[in-house]
C-alpha cells in the first residue's frame, strides 16, 4: 500500500483540498472563531507555569529561592487542585457541548483518555504532597520529580492538542460564526 503524499507542512492532499474549499478568514472572523482557544491558551499558560516551577525544582534539586518547603507543597496542592478543576468544567460543560459536533471532543477519544492519564499522575502528586504536609514523608525533589515524570509528556501535548482543537481554523469546520458567538466560554 503507497503511502499517502504530503506537502512541506505535513498536510494530506485530502487536508490542503479541505482548506482550498474554505474561504478566507477576515480579522473579525479569525477573532470570533479563536476565541476559545485563546481563552484556554490562557488557562493552559498558568498551567504550564506552575509545572515549570514545579520541575525546575525537581532538576535543580532546589527550591526556587525564598520559597519555603510549605509555600513550595502549597504550589503543588494549587496545581492539583486548579487542574482538576479546569478539567471537571470541560468534561460537564463544554466537551458535550462541543462534542456535538466535534469528534474531538466524545468521550472515547483521545482528549478525554489524555484526562484520566493526566488525573492518575494528579492523584498519585496529591497523595504524595498530603504525605509531605503531614510528615508522614519528608519531601525529596527526586521523588517528585519521579511522580511529574509519569504523566508530563501528556499533560503538556493535552495542552497543546486541546488549543489546536478549539483554533479558528479547526472551529469554523464545525460552527458557523452565529455559534460561535453564543458558545458557553
Amino acid at each position: 500500500m503507497a503511502s499517502e503524499q504530503m506537502d512541506q507542512n505535513g498536510k494530506s492532499a485530502e487536508q490542503i483540498s479541505e482548506e482550498e474549499r474554505l474561504p478566507k478568514l477576515s480579522a473579525a472572523e479569525f477573532k470570533a472563531y479563536n476565541h476559545m482557544a485563546e481563552h484556554m491558551d490562557y488557562f493552559h499558560n498558568h498551567f504550564r507555569q506552575t509545572w515549570t516551577v514545579l520541575m525546575g525544582a525537581c532538576e535543580s534539586q532546589k527550591r526556587p529561592q525564598g520559597m519555603s518547603i510549605r509555600q513550595f507543597l502549597a504550589v503543588s496542592d494549587q496545581f492539583v487542585s486548579q487542574l482538576s478543576l479546569h478539567h471537571g468544567i470541560e468534561e460537564q460543560h463544554l466537551f458535550p457541548f462541543l462534542a456535538r459536533k466535534m469528534p474531538a471532543f466524545r468521550k472515547e477519544l483521545e482528549l478525554l483518555t489524555q484526562h484520566k492519564q493526566i488525573h492518575a499522575g494528579l492523584d498519585e502528586l496529591s497523595d504524595y504532597v498530603r504525605d509531605c504536609r503531614t510528615g508522614e514523608k519528608e519531601l525529596r525533589l527526586s521523588e517528585l520529580k519521579g511522580i511529574l515524570d509519569t504523566f508530563g509528556t501528556v499533560l503538556w501535548q493535552h495542552l497543546d492538542d486541546e488549543v489546536k482543537q478549539l483554533g479558528a481554523e479547526n472551529m469554523r469546520k464545525y460552527w458557523t460564526i452565529e455559534e460561535m458567538r453564543r458558545m458557553p466560554m
